[in-house]
């Protein structure tokens, strides 16, 4: 029997993965891992600049994301927020069929006006475009929309989990 449970919530920036997914964590009772802690140095140094990345610069942090992944196994799974926008990023994250995949999902207007209100972020809200420019929407997952609540969104994944 299976004794871990891995979540990954995936979205354009501003969609709120950090938010759903340190609730869902802490509600499971396991780690949350926000992804964007994972970049190195000059992947921050080039969006800070306002430049978007490339898959180039994407493949060893993926990868080390999938490591991370793999090693939670042994101690009861994780959450994990990552916007993940291309399959071939999926397929890089996707080291387990059981992975539990959320896709959040709102319209570039709301998600702009939540992206303009951060502070202290590394990615800016000009880069939202190239971000829906490269979203390839999965078949497979839950699609949650964003037009809600947090708590709602938290019920409407728990319930998701439960199936």
């Amino acid at each position: 029997m299976k004794k871990y449970i891995l979540i990954i919530v995936t979205g354009v920036s501003g969609t709120g993965k950090t938010t759903l997914g340190t609730a869902l964590a802490e509600k499971l009772q396991i780690p949350f891992y926000d992804a964007d802690h994972f970049h190195p140095a000059e992947n921050i140094a080039k969006m800070s600049a306002g430049t978007p990345l490339n898959d180039e610069d994407r493949k060893p942090w993926l990868e080390s994301l999938a490591a991370k992944l793999e090693e939670s196994k042994s101690s009861g799974g994780c959450v994990l927020a990552c916007s993940a926008l291309k399959e071939s990023y999926r397929k890089i994250l996707s080291i387990d069929p059981s992975i539990y995949w959320i896709h959040l999902k709102g319209e570039r207007d709301l998600i702009w006006e939540r992206m303009k209100a951060r502070k202290n972020h590394y990615m800016k809200a000009e880069m939202l475009d190239s971000q829906f420019a490269t979203w390839e929407e999965p078949n497979y997952g839950y699609k949650l929309s964003i037009d809600q609540t947090p708590d709602s969104m938290l019920m409407e994944a728990l319930d998701f989990l439960k199936k």
